[in-house]
């Protein structure tokens, strides 16, 4: 082995090697090296061998790996490689390397940012992973491995396509013997409780039948998602309540209970980041598990994750809130002080609005202190606390009127670990709300901390190829050993897409100017678009002021625009404006997006948040580069996945926005966030890419 880059010194003892240690020495001389293993130093490929003399310290420990790891990296090339392939799947290098990655990440206890470009095939990679892994993990010291989601979507696609399809694959090669199951977790609040929703029913007038009917499903189907129509009125009269009363007349036969009972047996458990960071929570304050104990964490869509944490360590007490508060006191038989209570907030929501002028959409401001607003905190605070000290008050509504004081306390005391602002609605009605200044510190010791294998994949993990600003997003940045593995896209960007920039002016680009603009885009790639706006209302001017100048069909995608986006997929040849969630998510694969219109950088959007972040660096460039400028190009690249999806896919991306124009001030920021493909700022070269890249049948 010398002539080796990598050897392996070996000191054998003088009282000579256990054959068991001889085998395993020898499988491991035999381990493949393996190609494309992303950016790991090959020094880690192989383990050091080294059996130490006796009773001499001159050798190193050895140093080994845990039982079925070859075993394992050698399947794994099995399956995509050889296995997949006769079922019509493709050898991806990048997909191999990235799910060599997971199981080195998995046998070493490690964590693992892993960016996969469009096209990886990330999540067969990750699940063929855990499944090998979890195969080989001794029989005393298996448990369930999670895989935490921000969409329901990707959710039900692992539920019910890549794992059911996989499963059978490997079960039919005898890969595995026995299928790999898997449950998707969620809160008690999406599932129908039987005796709400029998209370429910009998009150329900016979004439209304289209209500009747779904209460009707509701009989037959738990999961209030998969209930079509199920008005939010009825999602809120039929769910399981947050305290179930112990003497339920349901409870021997209740499908929430027996689902709880069935979710504690599959392989894999399936849940969203919330869910996530709700069980994590439970387990710092030895409450109740949400899942059941697991011993590896897959986090997917993981750029999603920070926002899902912001969310869960912010508290909020809106008036609707307060309704429900003083609602159950009322049930409670305490009527006086369901009066006292809301007339008490009225007074300190109306110390919040006092000289607000008219709203015409939601806005956030930073919490200010003031005389009025002391005292009306001191009488909503002193109610509250009161109202705990009342006789035969049930736990559930002692647990809520004690949250609600705790967080108005925040506002008395201005507690500088906390971010206070209000949020105000269209109407001018304020939710106080008080959001945690030390969000990643919290996500490292709710979930890395436990020191577990974890997994944290996405298509936009890095900003121009750097992954620090997401590790301090996450409460990784001092964290270590940590991984980086990256896989980029296996399209051919250089010869499938083209990237147009509008030639720069000195006039500034409006709204009838970008109108202008797309109109000619639009009629240079006979129609096939997708044009994504930051904001809602300027998608809406600028839809208005094209109206007329096409004949293709038009769409304008709002939220919770499914239909829309349906119909636009059905056109063949339509034109779709969409902002909000089409900027990542959506598949629009083939000829659907031939031209994919971007109106505007993605910046954030500023908030009492954020302007509480701009304070921790001495000036405002410092926080541009560090904060501003990454967020917005891993937006960019979610934005711009939506041009490509598949290998024959070809597309023109335009960014109308002139700081990213050539010259630009953001040009490079903006360069720097995509894949490398060729720019033009000609309209003709737009012309002459669609011609040479579509069929005919494509401009009929």
């Amino acid at each position: 082995m010398n002539g080796c880059a990598n050897t392996l010194p070996v000191v054998f003892p003088v009282s000579g090697v256990r054959a068991a240690n001889v085998a395993q020495f020898l499988n491991y001389l035999l381990l493949p090296f393996r190609a494309n293993r992303g950016q790991q130093d090959p020094k880690r490929l192989l383990p050091i061998i080294c059996f130490k003399r006796d009773g001499k310290q001159g050798c190193k420990p050895m140093q080994t790996y845990p039982t079925g790891y070859a075993e394992s990296h050698r399947i794994a090339e099995q399956i995509f490689r050889e296995i997949l392939p006769r079922h019509s799947m493709a050898v991806r290098e990048e997909q191999i390397a990235l799910c060599h990655e997971v199981l080195d990440t998995l046998y070493n206890k490690e964590i693992s940012l892993c960016e996969a470009g469009v096209g990886t095939g990330k999540t067969l990679a990750y699940l063929v992973g855990c499944i090998l892994w979890q195969m080989h993990r001794p029989e005393r010291m298996k448990l369930p491995i999670v895989i935490s989601t921000s969409s329901v979507a990707l959710q039900d696609a692992i539920l019910t396509e890549y794992l059911p399809e996989l499963s059978d694959v490997l079960l039919d090669e005898g890969i595995i013997t026995a299928p790999t199951t898997a449950v998707v977790r969620k809160g008690k609040e999406r599932f129908v409780c039987d005796a709400r929703l029998a209370e429910r029913a009998s009150l329900v007038h016979p004439k209304r039948t289209r209500e009747k009917s779904r209460l009707r499903i509701a009989e037959n189907i738990l999961d209030m998602d998969r209930i079509p129509e199920l008005s939010r009125y009825d999602r809120c009269r039929i769910c399981v309540p947050q305290s179930c009363p112990r003497d339920c007349f349901m409870r021997l036969d209740c499908r929430y209970q027996q689902y709880l009972r069935d979710s504690m047996k599959p392989d894999i458990q399936i849940c969203n980041h919330n869910y996530l960071l709700a069980d994590a929570s439970h387990r710092l304050e030895d409450r109740p598990l949400l899942l059941r104990s697991y011993q590896a964490l897959v986090v997917d869509e993981a750029h999603k994750l920070p926002d899902a944490a912001r969310q869960m360590y912010t508290e909020t007490l809106s008036q609707h809130n307060m309704d429900e508060l003083c609602l159950l006191l009322q049930q409670a038989n305490y009527k006086d002080f369901d009066r006292q209570l809301r007339t008490a907030f009225l007074t300190l929501s109306f110390s919040c609005t006092q000289g607000l002028s008219k709203l015409r959409r939601k806005v956030s401001e930073p919490f200010v202190l003031t005389p009025f607003r002391r005292a009306a905190l001191i009488d909503c605070i002193a109610l509250l606390q009161n109202a705990c000290r009342l006789p035969d008050v049930p736990r559930y509504l002692l647990n809520r009127l004690g949250e609600a004081e705790s967080l108005l306390r925040l506002f008395l005391l201005e507690v500088p670990t906390r971010i206070l602002y209000i949020d105000y609605d269209a109407d001018g009605q304020p939710t106080f709300c008080a959001a945690s200044s030390r969000v990643p510190q919290l996500l490292r010791s709710a979930l890395w901390n436990t020191r577990e294998p974890a997994i944290l994949t996405s298509g936009t993990l890095a900003a121009a190829g750097d992954f620090s600003h997401t590790e301090q997003l996450l409460g990784l940045a001092a964290y270590r050993p940590l991984r980086h593995f990256r896989a980029n896209s296996p399209f051919n960007y250089k010869k499938k897409c083209l990237l147009y920039f509008p030639p720069r002016v000195k006039m500034r680009m409006d709204n009838r100017k970008m109108a202008e603009e797309i109109v000619r885009l639009v009629g240079a790639c006979h129609g096939h678009a997708l044009v994504l706006f930051t904001a809602y209302r300027q998608m809406a001017e600028v839809r208005a002021l094209t109206d007329g100048q096409w004949t293709y069909p038009t769409y304008q995608a709002w939220r919770n625009g499914g239909k829309i986006i349906q119909q636009f997929k059905e056109s063949g040849n339509g034109i779709l404006f969409a902002a909000g969630s089409c900027w990542e998510g959506i598949d629009f694969p083939g000829n659907m997006v031939s031209l994919l219109i971007i109106a505007k950088l993605p910046f954030p959007i500023p908030d009492p948040v954020s302007d509480y972040e701009r304070q921790q660096y001495p000036n405002l460039r410092d926080y541009i580069n560090a904060k501003v400028i990454p967020e917005m190009q891993k937006k960019l690249r979610q934005g711009f996945g939506r041009a490509i999806r598949t290998e024959q896919d070809s597309c023109v991306v335009a960014i109308l926005d002139e700081r990213a124009g050539i010259g630009g001030k953001y040009h490079d920021a903006a360069l720097a966030a995509l894949p490398t493909c060729p720019t033009t700022e000609k309209i003709e070269d737009v012309q002459q890419f669609i011609r040479e890249q579509k069929r005919p049948d494509y401009f009929l």
